[in-house]
């Protein structure tokens, strides 16, 4: 791949276009549409990948709407869930505490092959672009894809930025909806756990009329209706608590020192060495939130007062027409309207740095009542006081996605043509409706004798903290996409295999991205992570031109060549190249492989991102007033030792492009008709990784990072500086495995069984240039493990009307993070989970009953300090437990 930064206009981009692979990729990528005689090319890869015939020379994988609708699976994130290939199945559980950024997240749930973050993940719905959700610009909000309309979603697992540009270095995802409906459909399903929370109701429609090849014309819609209730850290025991002794996550390392009661510390007291305390911590604080911390202070707990899985609702549209235009030409217009609304909890807000004066009557021993605490000086203490009586900070996001596609398809002058113009919108907002205080005049409280920071306020106090209330939109994003692309392909000549097959196209698209925060409410809670934020905006047009050629030289050999050229208006030019070999060594074997290159370009988010000041996610020491736990002078232990720090993160207006190749081989063999295996190596080397330094590396090694500890002047710690930059390099490899047969018919029924799964050989990373590669296969590296292996596997069971599918999903186990003493370190053990359901066809009727983690599998439990929740894993595993569901449908 080669980068220049010389500006191209249009034109020379079109010259620059170069012959290419895969017309059946590109062109005969089939949207859906029921008369399509131009993309007929695409059922090579067919419906599915059970027969051989369907194998090209790229690993592509089909799933079918109706197998994971067997599954209760309600939301396209748990449909990716169950592919081996993506790494992460965490979706609206984000949303509680910003996950590992620490800003609001809108719960957004995003798909990330290979494991190299969803940013570099390319999700189309039909074959075309969707808008990125706006607070990272960088991948799709999966809640916002209508899982009613699906026929069916198939994942393209090698790089494919020959063809799609931007975001394919790990693969492609593209949700295909129904060709046409011209019936109606009613659908209801529930989803029922056996333990408290986590309740599931969906409700869809679907309806349409006009045939195609008679009417001329085809007009549908589908609405999908979605909730979940929350599921707090109390609904589950492997999540009550931070606190887990026995485990090694002791007081210390699985709480907060910001705490209720307020622990204190006076500057003056012992001559002026300081002393540290809680009034009362020696009677046990005020357990279960608050508890001793063995020193003479109090600790909170704050793991209680979150939740695992955060209340949300979410509602879609999608509506498509068809229309025969004569002469083989067909217009379509589709249009898509989304909204997911999340309602997260968190602790109540820690409050820092409180000034109490000697003459407050809640100082400890005045009249207010609060025990006398010997040593005090009688001087101002500094206070960090958890208000809980303000109640759990709640964060409502509302997202909403809007696209609208015009396509034209059809033949023109030899060549079979397809065009379209679309424009998507993609927005989020979030309100504080809960816990939030405001700073300054929470501040005012406690310093004027009015707020009781060791106890439960009088009437006056109780007045005054509700007063400090702070409600509104905090912050809003929007990010809207507008392109116009151009594809025609044709055969230009035969050669001894085949047909040499032609495509040429191009692709215009302008982005434009908008970050606003409210500062009269931003400003007024340092909590929030927002307080120091700007509202900030960018622009940039894309022009690409791309070529594809399938040369099939000889009867069993097929050569296929691809080329992308792209131009970003704030990056740069880009040309990637990808060349893919098919060879049908006997009736039985099918070799393949691919080689390409591959790029992505930050992300208008990634480069403009405002500065944010937020939480890190795990307590820390300050390496120089308090190294190894130990306070030096002039240190505030409830301020420098074993606390949440803070770090400074935001854009990079100099972020490079982040470069990949890949390479990939394998062999498909069916060695009797009924049985099909697929063996694929792939293979990825991405370099200049966008990202930001993971927070505990930093910590961990102050020598190194010793520039990026911002300080005030007076010497206390303000941040860690951890704002977007390329870090360095990735290495990853591993085989995909698939096996599917088919049992044949008998006297008791059809059954068939496949099995998917991935294994990793290797990923290893960096975190700077020219720095130390760091193994993340089988362990907890800085932010997440890697699996060794995983896989899904399914046996099904159909005889006339009835049908029943057994599913499992399968994780091997992996080194913990294990930030614990050396007796405590584990290994998490592999985590299995299955499922079971039957089927009932009967004249319009279509019930499905099954049951989710049939053996009612607890999560295993893990230290991770990363997130939010604690004691066990919630990206990889499922917190809600066994789930009976019912799913009713009726047509007419």
């Amino acid at each position: 791949m080669k980068i220049n930064t010389r500006p191209r206009s249009p034109l020379r981009l079109l010259c620059a276009a170069l012959l290419a692979t895969q017309a059946t990729a590109t062109l005969g990528q089939n949207t859906g549409d029921p008369a399509e005689p131009a993309m007929q090319r695409v059922e090579v890869t067919g419906s599915s990948i059970k027969r051989l015939v369907a194998e090209t020379a790229t690993p592509l994988s089909i799933f079918k709407a109706e197998d994971f609708a067997r599954q209760g699976l309600t939301t396209a994130q748990e449909v990716l869930g169950k592919i081996p290939s993506n790494a992460s199945s965490m979706g609206s559980g984000n949303a509680v505490g910003g996950n590992t950024s620490g800003l609001p997240t809108g719960g957004q749930a995003s798909a990330d092959l290979r494991g190299l973050g969803g940013d570099k993940t390319l999700v189309l719905l039909n074959g075309r672009r969707i808008a990125n959700h706006p607070y990272d610009g960088a991948s799709v909000d999966l809640n916002i894809i209508p899982i009613a309309a699906l026929e069916r979603v198939e994942v393209l697992r090698d790089g494919a930025s020959a063809i799609y540009g931007t975001d394919a270095i790990g693969g492609v995802i593209n949700f295909i909806t129904k060709r046409s409906v011209n019936i109606t459909n009613i659908t209801a399903e529930v989803v029922a756990p056996q333990h408290k929370g986590g309740d599931e109701h969906r409700l869809n429609l679907s309806t349409g009329f006009g045939r195609l090849d008679t009417d001329g014309y085809n007009i549908f819609g589908v609405l999908d209706y979605h909730t979940q209730e929350v599921l707090t850290s109390q609904d589950r025991a492997f999540s009550r608590t931070g606190v887990i002794p026995e485990r090694g996550m002791t007081v210390a390392k699985g709480t907060s020192g910001t705490t209720f009661p307020g622990n204190y510390f006076d500057a003056a007291a012992d001559g002026g060495k300081g002393l540290a305390g809680n009034p009362y911590a020696a009677t046990g604080c005020r357990p279960p939130l608050s508890i001793p911390s063995g020193s003479g202070t109090c600790r909170q707990d704050y793991t209680r007062q979150i939740d695992d899985l955060p209340q949300q609702e979410q509602v879609a549209f999608f509506g498509k027409g068809a229309f025969k235009l004569g002469g083989g030409h067909l217009a379509t217009v589709e249009y898509l309207h989304a909204e997911n609304k999340v309602k997260a909890r968190t602790a109540p807000p820690p409050q820092t740095g409180l000034i109490l004066p000697g003459t407050s009557p809640y100082y400890p021993g005045n009249a207010g009542g609060v025990p006398a605490q010997p040593g005090l000086s009688g001087q101002p203490l500094s206070v960090n006081w958890r208000p809980v009586e303000a109640g759990q900070r709640q964060i409502d996001s509302t997202g909403k996605a809007d696209r609208l596609v015009l396509a034209l398809e059809g033949e023109l002058a030899g060549w079979d043509y397809k065009t379209g113009l679309s424009h998507a919108i993609s927005k989020s907002s979030e309100k504080f409706t809960n816990g939030y205080v405001q700073d300054a005049g929470f501040a005012a409280g406690v310093l004027n004798g009015i707020l009781n920071p060791f106890g439960v306020q009088d009437a006056a106090g109780k007045a005054y903290l509700d007063s400090t209330a702070l409600r509104g939109e905090v912050q809003n994003a929007k990010v809207t996409t507008t392109g116009f692309d151009l594809k025609g392909s044709r055969d230009l000549m035969q050669l001894a295999g085949g047909p040499l097959a032609l495509a040429l196209g191009g692709e215009v698209r302008h982005e434009k991205a908008g970050f606003n925060v409210n500062r009269d409410i931003a400003g007024q809670a340092a909590s929030s992570g927002l307080s120091g934020s700007l509202s900030k905006s960018g622009s940039r047009t894309i022009q690409a031109v791309f070529g594809e050629v399938n040369l099939p030289l000889i009867k069993d050999l097929e050569v296929q060549l691809a080329a992308r050229f792209d131009h970003y208006s704030d990056v740069g030019s880009t040309t990637n190249p990808k060349l893919a070999l098919r060879y049908q060594a006997s009736s039985a074997l099918v070799l393949r492989g691919s080689a390409s290159t591959g790029f992505r370009a930050p992300t208008l988010f990634e480069k403009n991102a405002p500065p944010s000041k937020n939480d890190t996610n795990n307590s820390y020491d300050d390496p120089i007033l308090c190294p190894g736990g130990v306070p030096q002078p002039g240190a505030n232990p409830l301020r420098d030792c074993d606390l949440q720090q803070f770090k400074l993160q935001g854009g990079n207006e100099k972020l490079k492009p982040e470069k990949s190749t890949t390479f990939a081989f394998g062999l498909v063999l069916e060695p009797v008709k009924e049985v099909t295996v697929a063996i694929d190596y792939w293979n990825i080397h991405l370099k200049d990784k966008i990202s930001s330094l993971p927070e505990q590396s930093i910590f961990g090694n102050y020598a190194r990072y010793k520039a990026l500890f911002l300080r005030n002047p007076d010497g206390s710690p303000y941040a860690i500086l951890d704002m977007n930059d390329n870090l360095g390099e990735v290495k990853t490899d591993g085989i995909d495995v698939s096996l599917n047969a088919r049992l044949g018919r008998g006297a008791y029924g059809d059954f068939s069984v496949s099995l998917d799964g991935t294994w990793t050989h290797q990923y290893d990373y960096q975190n700077e240039r020219g720095g130390e590669f760091i193994a993340n296969v089988g362990r907890y590296a800085d932010n997440n493990p890697v699996f060794r292996w995983k896989h899904t596997a399914t046996l099904n069971w159909r005889k006339g009307n009835w049908g029943a599918t057994l599913s499992q999903s399968f994780k091997s186990g992996y080194t913990d993070q294990n930030l614990v003493a050396p007796q405590y370190q584990h290994d998490v053990p592999s985590y299995s989970l299955l499922g079971v359901s039957g089927s009932y066809a009967w004249k319009s009727w279509l019930l499905t009953a099954g049951v989710k983690n049939l053996l009612d599998k607890e999560p295993p439990f893990s230290n991770q300090g990363t997130l939010f929740q604690k004691g066990y894993e919630p990206r990889y595993t499922d917190p809600v437990g066994r789930a009976w569901y019912l799913r009713g449908g009726y047509t007419f």
